[in-house]
């Protein structure tokens, strides 16, 4: 993640000094736009997946791991095994919150 934010950062500062010297075509335009559109997207999801991670090191420090946040029963241990980060069951996480 610190790799892909360095190298957005880099480009955020390039791409201007690139379009105060030259013109550029509005086809590289929409190509760099749409690559930066994907790392950022890319950087999003991981950061979310990390606070998943996160999340549930914090369920197992709590005892709180493995149990259904929406109805406190135990999380199907072949849930868990698929999705660590499981916070309810498949039934329950179909349901709309309250």
């Amino acid at each position: 993640m610190s790799n892909l934010r360095g190298e957005l950062g880099d480009e955020a500062e390039s791409s201007d000094a690139e379009l105060s010297s030259y013109d550029q075509h509005p086809a590289d335009s929409a190509s760099d736009t749409l690559e930066r559109e994907l790392d950022l997207s890319l950087l999003d999801q991981l950061e979310h997946e990390l606070a998943e991670v996160e999340a549930a090191l914090a369920r197992v420090d709590d005892g709180t791991y493995g149990v259904d946040e929406v109805t406190g029963a135990p999380i199907d241990p072949a849930r868990l095994e698929a999705i660590p980060t499981a916070r309810t069951n498949v039934e329950t996480g179909d349901r709309p919150r309250t």
